[in-house]
Parts: structure tokens; C-alpha cells; sequence
């Protein structure tokens, strides 16, 4: 990775506080999403005063690139860091601080120098992590829809409130899923199959009640390998998806974007009372018991489930989809801990 000494100083220099005038560095690639090249860069530093201090940032370099019904998504998190989004995060619920942010001339690619969260995050998470999760991002949302900061006014880069809807939608007309869980050679047991039909004949319904539902800032990509928890904070990354979008729609993904399995539906159990509760610490919420969150998992990830089996390259991931499709619809009947 070609790095300037020039950017690298200003990047340092914020991360310090001090002037910065020369420093080493190397690199480690980390997982990345699905637009950036990410990588944890370490060295050691030199200040104008002759101090050396040891430091680790992470680099996100992000290219041009055009997601279905959300064009400017690529650009989105280089946008909300040159905004002032990060003045509405609370004391347990932030993104990583940005130390520099640069676009190339073409507005083609962008570098993010970004903190470096050192916590749990994937399947590593607890039970109570995911909890507390859940209700930071409730209060986060509420604090949000009662006090309507102005900022939220000058965000021009948002994902709409109907990416969810006509990402459904254009999954459900594609015939490859569509046909297969109704036709004879669909391999999945007669329930689950139901539950996706399901689902697809009561939508205009469906779709009703969400769209009752408060509008909130969602990240919209709210699952374990974006949560980071550490010093008792929930630490969000890659908010490349974010925008307005329907309360609850966030837990879809906590509970079942490549979840826990064995804990799935004790974590809906928990999680889902646990973010009506951080809301309702700042707004009215609706009522828990008209909550849409299996449907929304579904809506989300039915389809999406699908087209992973039918792409799976082995037995073993093809019956993990199934699994995951089970964990759904034990999901419907469970009660609630409040």
C-alpha cells in the first residue's frame, strides 16, 4: 500500500495532538467490507520536539463502485466524517474518530485515518453484548427522533427509507429464488418454504405496519463483525449503508446476519425488549407487542438465505442456511423477556 509521508503526518498529528515531522510505518491488512481496503498501519512517530511515540490507525481506502438502489453508498462514510453526525453519538454509542479524511481530484476514491478499536466483535460477542447493543442503539435512535438535531437536516448522502422495501422487491421478481421454493425440487422442509411464501403473499400488509412505524438513522449494516464492544461502549464501523429507515429495522441484521446460531432466538428474546426499552428512554415507542422485527428478518434476509443455498458450494453450507431458516421460525413463536 502506497502511503505519503505528507498525509500520514497530518493523520499523526491529529492522533496526537502534537506536531508530527517523521515517522515509519507498516502494514497489515484487515477484513474489509464489501467497497474498502482496510489496514491496521503501526510505527513509531517523531514529534517537532524529538519525542518517539509508538501508535496503530487504521487506513480505509474506498473506490468508486454502484450498490443496487443506493448509488452514492461507496462515498457515504467519507461524507457523515466531513459532517458533523459524530456530535450526536452518545457517551456509549460512537464511530471510530477520524484523524484525516481525503478525496482524490476525480472524486473517484477516498482514505479514511481512522482509530483503531481494539474489542470484541463477531462471534465473540456475549449475550450481554449483544443486549447492551441493542439498547444503546434504541437510546441512540430516540435521543434522535425526540431532539431532531439540525444536523441530521444537512446529511445530503442517506440511504432512503424504502431501500429495504425495493431491495424485497427486486429480489422477489428474480425467478431463480422465487420459483425454487415453490417448485417440486425445493429441498427445504414444507414449513419453511411456507414461511417464505408466507411472507410474500402478506407484504402489501406487512409493509403497512412498518411503514407506521417512527422513521430513525439507521446503519442499516448492524451486525456482529461492525459491533465492536469495548470499555463498556458499543463502537460502530462501516457506515457506508446508512440512512433513514423503519425502527427495529437494525436488530434484522444483529439477530440474524450470520448470527450465533445456538443463541439466536434467546438473543431476539433479549435484544428485542432490551432497544424498545434505550428508545422509550427518550421517545414513545410503539408497542413491544406490535413489534415487526420477524418480519423484517425475513423481508431482509429470506431470499438472501435462498440464494446462499442455492450458491453453496457444499452439503455443509447448504444445510446451514436451512438452519438458519429454522432458527427464523422458532424465532415467530418465542416469547419476549421484558
Amino acid at each position: 500500500m502506497n502511503i505519503t509521508m505528507n498525509t500520514l503526518h497530518q493523520a499523526l498529528s491529529k492522533y496526537f495532538n502534537k506536531e508530527i515531522v517523521g515517522a515509519d510505518s507498516s502494514t497489515v491488512k484487515l477484513h474489509g467490507g464489501t467497497v474498502g481496503n482496510v489496514s491496521l498501519v503501526t510505527g513509531t512517530a517523531e514529534t517537532a520536539d524529538g519525542q518517539k511515540l509508538p501508535y496503530q490507525v487504521v487506513l480505509k481506502i474506498s473506490s468508486e463502485w454502484e450498490r443496487y438502489n443506493d448509488p452514492n453508498s461507496w462515498r457515504r462514510e467519507y461524507d457523515l466524517y466531513q459532517s458533523e453526525l459524530e456530535t450526536t453519538f452518545t457517551d456509549t454509542l460512537r464511530w471510530p474518530t477520524c484523524y484525516h479524511a481525503e478525496m482524490n481530484a476525480e472524486e473517484t476514491e477516498f482514505q479514511l485515518w481512522l482509530e483503531y478499536i481494539d474489542g470484541v466483535s463477531g462471534l465473540e460477542l456475549t449475550g450481554d453484548m449483544y443486549e447492551q447493543a441493542a439498547l444503546e442503539l434504541g437510546r441512540y435512535q430516540g435521543k434522535l427522533y425526540a431532539e431532531q438535531p439540525e444536523v441530521l437536516q444537512r446529511l445530503n448522502n442517506l440511504s432512503h427509507a424504502d431501500l429495504m422495501k425495493n431491495t424485497y422487491l427486486h429480489y422477489r421478481s428474480w425467478p431463480l429464488v422465487y420459483d425454487y421454493i415453490r417448485s417440486e425440487a425445493c429441498d427445504f422442509p414444507p414449513h419453511i418454504r411456507q414461511m417464505l411464501i408466507d411472507i410474500d403473499e402478506n407484504s402489501d400488509a406487512i409493509f403497512a405496519r412498518i411503514e407506521r412505524l417512527p422513521l430513525v438513522l439507521n446503519h442499516r449494516d448492524f451486525w456482529v463483525t461492525n459491533i465492536f464492544y469495548a470499555d463498556g461502549k458499543i463502537n460502530l464501523i462501516d457506515w457506508d449503508t446508512s440512512g433513514w429507515g423503519y425502527f427495529g429495522e437494525d436488530l434484522a441484521s444483529l439477530i440474524a446476519d450470520e448470527a450465533d446460531m445456538d443463541h439466536m432466538v434467546e438473543y431476539y428474546q433479549r435484544c428485542v425488549p432490551a432497544y424498545y426499552k434505550g428508545f422509550a428512554a427518550y421517545a414513545e415507542a410503539p408497542p413491544l407487542e406490535e413489534h415487526c422485527v420477524y418480519e423484517m428478518i425475513l423481508i431482509v434476509f429470506g431470499y438472501r438465505m435462498v440464494e446462499n443455498y442455492l450458491h453453496a458450494d457444499s452439503d455443509e453450507e447448504k444445510e446451514q442456511q436451512v438452519r438458519l431458516l429454522q432458527k427464523i421460525y422458532e424465532i415467530k413463536g418465542s416469547p419476549l423477556h421484558g
